[in-house]
């Protein structure tokens, strides 16, 4: 493949203000907070309060992925036809929290029949999760995520994204080290109603710092045409290079969910490691570093060579895959905390390469449409799919530890080897960009267009 020539001293287009960093940040931390409360303690608190039955909670998971997948889809297409992303991600910002402060008024009511009241808080605490991923999956994955689009160029793209992979892992930190000792006293309600005015305020601010591009394009049609537009067949052979990439993110996030809804319980027992928080902190803090340093690599990279940014996604999953081998081996703290940062670096260097890889290949008209296909190849498959392989997985060792006088299952390694598996069939999704970007380039087009006319929109 030839090569570029070396990259130009960055102009201002490539440059983004402090504003915009500002902007990234804030938006994209607090957003994160919010999920991990989501991801993360809403379990703990169902599990505490109301029902300890796990069907309630694997119902309650997946009606909130569904309605934050049509949430972006839906929100993704209406700011798309509204030319604009600031009201969407200020006024959705708002009712996310909102509705996050209102989970800890959900308890069993007192002094009517037990199985009605738990009945009841149950329908209540999945419908209310519905409603706060409907806003915060429109604020947050569809206009949110737009606007990052269209306040990027290509050059600086990769930089962004890195940033933006660690904040999932400084929220889990930031609420764990902050917030955790409210969960352990049972203070849920002020926990809570904490995360949650902190996210409505931030959307109060976003109205005054977010600053939409000086143009917008949209894309023609009845709303409901542009919603599903991205679904049909037609869409897909017309934007080869952006389903590609999006097939390539789903088979990342698939292998990752193969054993994160599981990686505490292993390290706390089989692996018998006490000090949990140590480890996850250690791992989340190097591995944050390793992406924000790589996404200036991976821009590097993009301007450096003819296929762009995809240039780093096999090297990055390359390092996914030895972290995930050596997470089969270790077994003392020190060993898991090496081969966890090398597992987890991987883990965002990859998504931080693909996912600017598909703002670079978003048609100009179709930005926010695109972050409902972002939601189901990130989110919507990968939660669905993973966690069934590694249910599966642990089931078939069957591996046990007594608690309590109760014999329960408990993880192995083999979920490591397992996820590996999975993310080296992205070689698939990256052999056939390649092979479509060499097709492109001999038609004398540019590798990285997307099937659509892209307008770069200003920094």
């Amino acid at each position: 493949m030839p090569e570029r020539s070396p990259a130009p001293a960055p102009s201002r287009a490539q440059t983004l203000s402090a504003r915009t960093w500002v902007t990234v940040v804030v938006l994209g931390l607090v957003g994160q907070l919010a999920w991990t409360v989501e991801n993360m303690y809403l379990n703990v608190f169902v599990y505490d309060t109301i029902t300890t039955d796990p069907t309630v909670i694997a119902t309650m998971v997946a009606a909130s992925a569904v309605a934050a997948t049509l949430a972006t889809m839906l929100v993704g297409a209406w700011s798309d036809r509204a030319r604009t992303r600031k009201p969407f991600i200020a006024v959705g910002y708002v009712l996310w929290g909102l509705t996050t402060a209102t989970f800890g008024f959900v308890h069993p009511a007192a002094g009517a029949d037990a199985a009605l009241a738990v009945g009841t808080a149950v329908v209540a605490i999945v419908a209310l999760d519905c409603v706060m991923s409907f806003f915060g999956s429109g604020a947050n994955d569809a206009a949110f995520n737009a606007w990052v689009t269209e306040s990027t160029v290509p050059a600086n793209r990769g930089r962004v994204d890195g940033v933006l992979a660690i904040m999932p892992l400084i929220g889990m930190l930031v609420v764990f080290g902050a917030l955790d000792g409210l969960t352990q006293a049972g203070q849920w309600t002020l926990f809570f109603g904490i995360v949650g005015l902190v996210t409505a305020a931030v959307g109060v601010v976003a109205w005054f710092t977010v600053r939409d591009p000086d143009r917008i394009e949209s894309a023609q049609g009845a709303y409901i045409a542009t919603v599903v537009y991205g679904l049909r067949p037609s869409t897909i052979r017309a934007n080869p290079r952006l389903y590609l990439l999006l097939f390539a993110y789903a088979v990342v996030g698939t292998s990752t969910q193969v054993f994160i809804p599981y990686l505490i319980i292993y390290i706390q027992r089989y692996l018998r490691i006490d000090g949990y928080a140590i480890v996850l902190g250690s791992v989340l803090i190097l591995a944050s570093i390793a992406s924000v340093l790589g996404g200036r690599v991976i821009d590097r990279v993009g301007q450096r060579h003819a296929e762009g940014k995809v240039r780093a996604v096999l090297p990055a999953v390359a390092i996914l895959v030895a972290g995930l081998v050596a997470m089969f081996f270790v077994r003392d703290m020190i060993a898991v905390i090496v081969a966890g940062t090398v597992m987890m670096a991987g883990f965002m260097l990859s998504v931080a390469a693909i996912s600017a890889s598909v703002r670079d290949a978003t048609p100009a008209d179709r930005v926010g449409m695109v972050q409902g296909l972002r939601m189901i190849a990130a989110v919507l498959i990968p939660m669905v799919a993973g966690p069934f392989i590694g249910a599966a997985v642990i089931v078939g060792a069957a591996e046990t530890y007594v608690d309590l006088g109760v014999v329960k299952q408990v993880p192995t390694p083999w979920i490591f080897p397992a996820a590996a598996v999975v993310a080296v069939l992205v070689v698939i999704p990256v052999a056939l960009l390649r092979r479509h970007d060499r097709r492109t380039m001999d038609a004398g087009g540019p590798p990285d267009a997307p099937g659509q006319a892209v307008t770069e929109a200003r920094a």
